[in-house]
């Protein structure tokens, strides 16, 4: 019996590849295990090649694995692009259909020819192929098919229990015809029993989408964009319940200043996009910080530049994020490393966003954004909705001809905020620098005053864990520093390295801007080496570090940015090789 495994399925994108995946994983989460996944998908709506990995194990996993256990093909071209990853004694379970065959190099994996094709049709439709792979899948992992009834029964149960028990059949079938096949030569692949306890299973953008609605949000413009549309999609459901609602506008600018607009008007909203949508929002980014408006923005980051990779992964909008936006504007940049992260941050951002009365960018990636974690039961005791200085009492009567100062200058740098229409209240809103009644003013002095108190504002920034550290001591032969989905594969290069007799920290930084110095220089200074994991290739946080901390000499990067997310081998092996050739034994 195994702790873990991982299972593959790859077709042609909208050949139900997604749908096998997703009957398989959300039984295996009913069932107690831990699971992640990750789809590799085409930027088009129907053809290329897609497929779903999924790791399942008996404890808590957080990246993609190194290697594969099972491949599920339902053409030649998925056992051909993916068959380097089966490892010795991996199991290829193909269509008969198209006359499987491995490659001559591939010498230490076995192939299974299951008709999925032909026990679909004599059920009475090809379509249920999906679901034949499934009960051959179930059957290698020795899972009893009945484990997928109540799956079944709710993505099938509107069309009626006929469509509910063909399916179920085939499940079945599909099992019968595998065990058949193999008898008892696929013990090693029988999984350890599970905890049976019930976890939530979900991708970052409904982590965020929840968030951002036991947050406090009702409104929601935006742009529909990979990765982050299902965020979008999440919340055109679930807001109106709330009294909520989400508008799709003519592009992301319009999604921005919408989103300004609603919370100049005292309603929570936010809008979120991926980089090409941000680049279009950046003037409204300024907007919001000159008239020191909240605003929440999602920045599900992608393979740029331009349109880029747009379905693959990457971690490259971090410097546009915090430097984008022309002038100078206090600015909050966050980034959750884990789905629970994403939805507790969520919430946060927006408390940020009204005490500090500017923009918060929330910057994900595509692995996180998209890939499907089990996630412990959330805690709703810890929402908590703070509102700043805005004002909900009567204001005091101003004297005549007098205008409110809601830009007035404090030594907290942030000013009393008023909702439009409150008695006493009247004041002016311009981009143009302005005094603190609101008036355009371009006196020198008047704007230092603005400046100065504006840039005041996110220096005493309270964030409850502007890092997130994995550490023993503050010493260490290797510190890894990282942000947003890397956290789980350096994890798992940390046990590793550790069993070298490497001895390793782990930063994983979730307050990207204003930058926590001082929490991170202290394991900084206690390692002989720092290396940053991130996925782009110019070491951007690498670079923030040099910023904020210096010991450039201890700073290495290991980069990858192909459009595929780290393997944990490839973090061990890299920062490994480092240590080594830095004169380490």
């Amino acid at each position: 019996m195994v702790q873990q495994l991982s299972w593959k399925v790859g077709g042609q994108q909208g050949e139900g590849i997604e749908s096998t995946g997703e009957i398989f994983s959300t039984a295996l989460n009913r069932l107690g295990y831990y699971l992640y996944g990750y789809r590799h998908f085409s930027s088009r709506i129907k053809g290329g090649h897609t497929n779903n990995k999924i790791r399942v194990s008996t404890t808590q996993v957080r990246s993609v694995s190194d290697d594969l256990d099972i491949l599920v093909a339902f053409d030649q071209e998925t056992i051909d692009v993916n068959v380097h990853e089966l490892r010795v004694g991996g199991v290829v379970i193909a269509d008969a259909k198209f006359n499987p065959s491995l490659p001559e190099t591939c010498t230490t994996a076995t192939l299974y020819a299951v008709p999925f094709t032909e026990i679909a049709t004599e059920l009475g439709t090809s379509l249920m192929k999906n679901m034949v792979a499934v009960g051959a899948s179930s059957a290698v992992l020795h899972i009893d098919t009945e484990v997928f009834e109540e799956v079944v029964l709710e993505i099938f149960g509107k069309k009626g229990q006929k469509v509910v028990q063909k399916n179920m059949e085939a499940i079945k079938k599909g099992a019968d015809y595998i065990r058949e096949q193999l008898g008892e030569q696929l013990e090693t692949m029988k999984l350890d029993p599970a905890d049976g306890k019930k976890r939530m299973f979900m991708i970052g953008n409904d982590a965020i989408a929840l968030g951002a609605l036991a947050g406090g949000a009702r409104f929601m413009p935006a742009y529909p964009i990979t990765p982050a549309s299902e965020i979008m999609e999440y919340l055109i459901k679930k807001l109106p319940q709330f009294g909520g609602t989400v508008i799709q506008t003519e592009d992301e600018i319009a999604a921005c200043t919408m989103a300004i607009g609603a919370n100049y008007a005292g309603v929570r909203a936010l809008t979120a996009s991926a980089g090409p949508g941000l680049s279009l929002m950046m003037e409204s980014i300024g907007l919001a910080g000159i008239t020191e408006q909240p605003v929440v923005i999602i920045d599900t980051q992608r393979g740029g530049p331009s349109t880029g990779l747009p379905t693959k992964q990457e971690q490259s909008d971090l410097m546009a994020m915090i430097y984008g936006t022309h002038g100078e504007i206090p600015k909050i940049v966050m980034a959750p490393s884990t789905v629970e992260e994403a939805f507790y941050d969520t919430i946060e951002a927006f408390n940020l966003a009204e005490e500090y009365q500017c923009p918060v960018i929330m910057l994900t990636d595509l692995q996180l954004s998209l890939g499907k974690q089990s996630v412990e039961p959330l805690d709703y005791n810890r929402v908590e909705i703070r509102r700043g200085k805005l004002q909900q009492e009567e204001l005091e009567e101003l004297e005549e001809k007098q205008y409110y100062k809601r830009y007035r200058v404090t030594e907290d740098g942030v000013s009393p905020r008023v909702i439009p229409g409150m008695k006493h209240g009247i004041h002016h809103v311009t981009g143009v620098e302005h005094d603190e009644t609101g008036k355009p003013s371009e006196s020198p002095v008047n704007r230092d005053d603005q400046m100065n108190k504006r840039l005041r504002k996110t220096k005493g920034i309270r964030f409850n864990t502007p890092i997130h550290v994995h550490s023993h001591e503050k010493e260490s032969d290797i510190l890894f520093v990282g942000f947003n989905s890397t956290r789980g594969v350096i994890e798992e290069a940390m046990e590793r390295l550790e069993q070298d007799d490497i001895k390793v920290n782990h930063a994983h930084i979730r307050l990207i801007h204003p930058f926590p110095a001082d929490e991170l220089l202290p394991y900084v200074q206690g390692a002989k080496k720092v290396v940053v994991v991130e996925n782009n290739a110019t070491g951007q946080l690498a670079n923030i570090l040099k910023m904020n901390i210096a010991s450039h000499d201890k700073i290495q990067s290991v980069l990858k940015y192909d459009g595929n997310p780290f393997l944990p081998q490839e973090v061990y092996a890299k920062s490994k090789e480092m240590f080594v050739l830095n004169g380490n034994v």
